[in-house]
C-alpha cells in the first residue's frame, strides 16, 4: 500500500476528526480512509488514533507522528506542483476558510475569474464563522474581517470594509429613527458576536467621538443572520457594507444615523509563518487584493 496516501489519510482523518468527514474531503470511501490508517499504525506498530463510536482523537504518539509527517506531505505536494507550474500554469490545492457569508457572495464571485485563468488550481473552500486553526486543521489561508487576534499568522489587508447600521422601514416606523448615537440604547439592537467588543458600537462625527454600551437581546457570529433579523424588523443592526448592500439597495433596509462614520473592518489574507508561499497561493492573495479592491463602497 502506498505510504504518502497512508499518510494523507492519516493527515485528513487528524484534520478532520472524523474518517467519514477525511473520505469525503479525499474524496474516498470510510471504508478506505480506515483500511489505509489501520495500514499505517499496522507498519508503525502502534495506535495513531483513540476511538470511539462517537469521536476520533490523536493518541500522544498520533500528535508527534502528524507534526513531523505533515510538512513532508506539503513539501511533496509542493515538488509536485512546482513541476507543473514550471510548465507555466499555476497547479496544485489551496485550502481556505472564509466566513459564511463573505465567502458564499463576495468571496466566491472574485474566485470565478481566477479560477477561470487556472484551471489547474484546486480550490478547497471551508466557509464557517467559527475561526479555525489553520495549522492545526491543515489550511493554506484564512480570509478574516475585523480585527485580528492571533499573532502568530502572517496577515495581508486586502481592503477596507465598512460598516453600516440599518434597519427595516418597518422597525423605523413602529419605533422611531434614532437621531443620536446614545439614542441607540433605547433600541432593540442585534449585535455581531463576532467582534472583540460585541456590545459596544463607536461613532464618529467631525472631532467628536460616540461610543455606545448596547443591551443586545439578539446575539448571532453570522453578520449574514442579523441582517435577516434586522430585515425581519426585529431591531437595528450594524453590518459590513458586504452583507447589508442589497438589502439596502432593494429598499428592505435603510441606514441608520448615516451623518455618523463608523468603524472600518479590515478584510485580511492570513497565512502560517512557516509555511512556503507558493506561487498559486500568492497569485491569489494578489488577485483577490485586486478584486475585493474593487468593491463599489457607499458615498
Amino acid at each position: 500500500m502506498d505510504k504518502i496516501e497512508t499518510m494523507r489519510a492519516f493527515i485528513a482523518v487528524a484534520q478532520e476528526g472524523s474518517f467519514t468527514d477525511a473520505g469525503r474531503r479525499l474524496g474516498l470511501s470510510t471504508k478506505l480512509v480506515s483500511k489505509y490508517v489501520q495500514h499505517l499504525e499496522s507498519r508503525l506498530k502502534t495506535q495513531l488514533f483513540n476511538r470511539t463510536t462517537r469521536s476520533v482523537s490523536l493518541t500522544d504518539v498520533g500528535a508527534a507522528y502528524l507534526e513531523q509527517c505533515r510538512p513532508i506531505l506539503e513539501q511533496i505536494d509542493d515538488l509536485d506542483s512546482l513541476v507543473r507550474e514550471r510548465q507555466g500554469a499555476l497547479a496544485g490545492p489551496i485550502r481556505l476558510t472564509a466566513p459564511t457569508g463573505f465567502g458564499s457572495t463576495r468571496l466566491s464571485q472574485a474566485l470565478v475569474p481566477f479560477l477561470h485563468k487556472h484551471p489547474d488550481v484546486e480550490v478547497d473552500m471551508k466557509l464557517t464563522d467559527y475561526r479555525v486553526a489553520l495549522v492545526e486543521e491543515g489550511f493554506d489561508l484564512a480570509i478574516r474581517i475585523g480585527a485580528l487576534t492571533d499573532s502568530t499568522l502572517i496577515a495581508r489587508k486586502l481592503v477596507d470594509m465598512p460598516l453600516m447600521l440599518c434597519a427595516s422601514p418597518d422597525y423605523l416606523q413602529r419605533h422611531g429613527r434614532p437621531q443620536t448615537p446614545q439614542a441607540l440604547t433605547t433600541h432593540a439592537c442585534l449585535v455581531n458576536s463576532n467582534q472583540v467588543e460585541r456590545n459596544i458600537w463607536r461613532f464618529r462625527k467631525g472631532d467628536e467621538d460616540h461610543v455606545v454600551r448596547l443591551n443586545g437581546a439578539v446575539q448571532s457570529n453570522s453578520p449574514g443572520a442579523l441582517v435577516r433579523l434586522a430585515i425581519g424588523g426585529l431591531g437595528i443592526t450594524l453590518a459590513p457594507y458586504y452583507a447589508a448592500k442589497a438589502a439596502l439597495e432593494t429598499g428592505e433596509l435603510e441606514r441608520v444615523l448615516p451623518d455618523f462614520e463608523t468603524d472600518l473592518f479590515g478584510v485580511y489574507a492570513l497565512y502560517p509563518p512557516n509555511r512556503h508561499l507558493t506561487r498559486r497561493l500568492r497569485a491569489l492573495i494578489d488577485h483577490l487584493a485586486q478584486e475585493l479592491g474593487a468593491l463599489e463602497l457607499p458615498k
